[in-house]
């Protein structure tokens, strides 16, 4: 753009210039992100002072940008924050008109102000936003001096005032924090407002600018380059100011930041996120404590240190070490000093974590009892450990005890029901055992184990082989004896077992039963209940912690039947009979083949819900039943089929999507115009699923659905595992796909993580198919699922 054309008083070449720096044509460089936002700074810079100087913003007035501008962050469509200031200038208007109005008729956001210096002081004192953005605020144009003077005014009320607004920043922030969340741990993370984002490195230069704190540096500046390259890239592919980084945009971002996948990317930017939101949380408590004293506060006595445990004090309202500890010659100081935050609810002082990394040597092999002993307590404090072992993990002392968590630091789940990082939800999980340590015989093995059940993420093979050997490692390391060392891997190797079996098996098969007692007493010959118990607890740990919704009634009283009978056959007592028709179900079955029509009974009193429906035995019956209650909402984790009489008895197990559950008089009555052919069923169920389908704003196709073949899992019998996305009416096209094919079923059970299900089918040959039946039955299945 040349100097003629950009004084014109038309903004339009700077627009055009602008769109050739975002798409240099063919064969032209395409600037990365931090050039690009280079050279939009210059160029907008050269505009503005041009423009400025062309209507005569000279002497008593001055230009000056804030925001991302005033910062040098400016990406592609971020709007322009301008300050006006003059002291007193008559043509003021005309000066903000001949700025303002070019920008705003070639469609350049702009956010504007005009102040004199004094009330530009004013505002800063009264408007919390207004006062930090002045405190970037860089001169752009005019009259230098001016723009000086502004900026020492406003700095010098910020720091004489920061006493009585810094309760308003720190509310502002976290207020902030709990609307957005987190950077790290969002599928679709708010780039500039989550915590651990842009906004909270400006909250530090804020504390920063008040003398309180430090300006930010090393990882924090690292962190600072990455969010804004990935928003940089954002705005880029968008053509518009965006924030959040959809998960449609993230293999391209990824790809232009030369990072190999979108998985990477959040990972990156995990680390990246925490790491500025450690730095927040410490800068605030830091700078609360150096807030300057005034009036009777400043004649108080200085906080008095409290003892908490050898070498570990309270001062100030947080940990921190005794005048006499030396982490060199005292190993368990560290895990001391974390266990005594976890127990008091109080952060570790940064200053502390810092001379810990400095100072504190690895712990020998095998660990002393004492720190066993501490790292134990601070496990076992539940809730209270997670910001503890956050600012462990930041500092890089969790890593010094445990060198085997690189591998799931800040790693991005591959399933969406997790809702955590696999090094957080390993941190959460163990908060949530932290309350079942009663239900135990070992607790400490229990909060060992489930600190490492996934522990093998993130190495390219099967998580929980791997993880078994590392719980080795660390188990020896931390000196727990062989046998239990053993019991430690076996948790760990097996932590999906029970899960995995109760939701998807049949517990009234004793083939079912006795595969997972003999699982249990080969990884521990002699220690089977033990480990039994241990992983009841560990299942609903892990559960709770992976995300909403993951841990149900439902699931919570399968696991709790599989381990009774477990336990039962351990103890080599005999398994429950299968259960019979009840006398209300016998009813049912003679009515019903009385006069040739359904019935349905609803159990609602315990949760999930009984839904017993008894109807003529026919190839349909399934599909016509399960279609029904996908019809009305509910949503089908288990269902038993037995045929008595020739009468089809099913009973399922079932949960209202949304809403309450439906009347059995209404679902009976769907039932009996689906059979008899006067109700399109599959037309209403694509009706509803198009109306009812979740949301999916990050345009991702569904992972392709996968049949998975189990030849020895129960008795006589052979299991069809479906694993693929959830929709209304999974089940019965998938029961209309088995009818097609001739197959009948014994019993089904369908488990939903999130959006992804594994749906279990007990098929009832009259012979093991061949492989070529076998592909004809699963290409029928992966259709009806497609």
């Amino acid at each position: 753009m040349s100097a003629g054309n950009a004084v014109s008083g038309d903004a339009g070449d700077l627009v055009r210039a602008k769109a050739v720096l975002l798409e240099p044509g063919p064969g032209k460089r395409r600037l990365g992100p931090e050039a690009l936002r280079a050279a939009l700074v210059d160029l907008h810079d050269f505009w503005l002072s041009s423009r400025s100087a062309t209507i005569g913003l000279t002497d008593r007035a001055a230009l000056v940008a804030v925001g991302a501008l005033g910062r040098r962050e400016l990406a592609p469509f971020s709007d322009l924050d301008l300050v006006l200031l003059h002291d007193g200038r008559k043509d003021v208007d005309r000066l903000a008109e001949q700025l303002w109005y070019p920008l705003w008729d070639s469609g350049v956001g702009l956010d504007h102000s005009v102040r004199t210096p004094g009330q530009a002081v004013q505002v800063a004192a009264t408007d919390l936003r207004a006062a930090v953005g002045l405190l970037e605020a860089r001169h752009i144009a005019g009259d230098a001096a001016l723009s000086s003077k502004v900026g020492a005014a406003v700095r010098q009320a910020w720091r004489a005032g920061i006493r009585g607004r810094f309760d308003e920043l720190a509310d502002t922030a976290r207020a902030r924090w709990a609307k957005v969340g987190d950077v790290a741990h969002r599928v679709e993370p708010d780039l500039k407002n989550g915590h651990g984002g842009l906004r909270d490195i400006q909250l530090i230069d804020a504390l920063a600018a008040a003398q309180l704190v430090d300006r930010p540096a090393g990882e924090v500046l690292e962190a600072r380059k990455l969010l804004l390259d990935v928003r940089t890239e954002l705005h880029r592919i968008a053509g518009r100011a965006r924030d959040v980084m959809r998960a449609q945009d993230a293999d391209e971002i990824a790809a232009q930041l030369e990072i190999a996948d979108r998985f990477e990317l959040a990972r990156a930017l995990s680390g990246a996120a925490r790491a500025v939101a450690f730095a927040a949380e410490t800068g605030l408590r830091s700078a609360r404590s150096a807030l300057p004293r005034r009036g009777l506060a400043a004649l108080r006595r200085p906080p008095v240190r409290r003892p908490l445990d050898t070498g570990v004090v309270e001062h100030a309202g947080e940990v921190t070490l005794a005048r006499d500890a030396d982490a060199a010659r005292d190993p368990g100081l560290v895990l001391r000093v974390a266990a005594s935050a976890a127990r008091t609810g109080m952060p570790v002082a940064a200053g502390t974590l810092h001379r810990l990394a400095d100072t504190a040597p690895e712990l020998r092999e095998p660990w002393p009892r004492t720190a066993l002993a501490e790292l134990l307590s601070l496990l076992g404090t539940g809730r209270a450990m997670v910001d503890v072992v956050e600012a462990l993990d930041r500092t890089g002392l969790w890593g010094r005890l445990f060198p085997e968590w690189g591998a799931v630091r800040d790693l991005p789940p591959r399933d969406r029901a997790h809702v955590w990082t696999v090094d957080r939800h390993l941190v959460e999980a163990c908060a949530q055992s932290a309350r079942l340590t009663t239900r135990v015989a070992r607790p400490d093995l229990l909060l060992v184990a489930t600190l490492l059940h996934d522990i093998g993420k993130g190495r390219g093979e099967d998580h929980s082989v791997v993880g078994e050997s590392l719980a080795q490692q660390v188990g020896r390391r931390l000196g727990f004896t062989e046998p239990d060392v053993a019991v430690l891997a076996a948790v760990v190797r097996h932590h999906l077992l029970l899960p995995h079996t109760a939701t998807r098996r049949d517990l009234d098969d004793p083939a079912t039963v006795s595969r997972v007692a003999e699982t249990l007493d080969a990884a521990v010959p002699g220690n089977g209940a033990l480990l039994l118990d241990l992983l009841g607890a560990l299942a609903e740990a892990d559960s709770l912690a992976t995300g909403p919704g993951v841990w149900s009634p439902w699931k919570r009283a399968l696991i709790g039947d599989l381990v009774l009978r477990c336990r039962a056959l351990l103890a080599g007592e005999a398994l429950p009979a299968p259960a019979t028709p009840t006398a209300a179900e016998q009813e049912m079955v003679t009515e019903s083949s009385a006069d040739g029509r359904p019935r349905v009974r609803l159990d609602g009193s315990a949760e999930p819900a009984t839904v017993v429906v008894v109807l003529p035995d026919r190839p349909d019956a399934l599909a016509a039943a399960t279609g029904v209650l996908a019809l009305h909402s509910l949503e089908v984790h288990a269902a038993e089929l037995r045929t008595v009489e020739k009468t089809a008895v099913f009973t399922f197990t079932a949960s209202p999507r949304f809403g309450g559950l439906p009347d059995a008089a209404l679902l009976r009555s769907d039932l009996v115009r689906v059979l008899d052919g006067s109700f399109a069923l599959a037309e209403a169920l694509a009706r509803k699923e198009r109306d009812y389908a979740p949301m999916n704003p990050g345009g991702e196709p569904p992972a392709p659905p996968r049949v998975l073949w189990f030849d020895d899992e129960a008795t006589g019998a052979l299991v069809l595992e479906l694993r693929g996305t959830d929709r209304i009416g999974l089940l019965h096209r998938v029961a209309g796909a088995f009818e097609d094919v001739g197959v009948g079923l014994r019993w089904a059970r369908a488990a939903t993580l999130g959006a992804s299900v594994v749906d279990s089918f007990c098929l009832d040959c009259a012979r093991d198919p061949d492989p070529a039946e076998r592909r004809r039955i699963a290409e029928a299945v992966l259709a009806a699922a497609g």
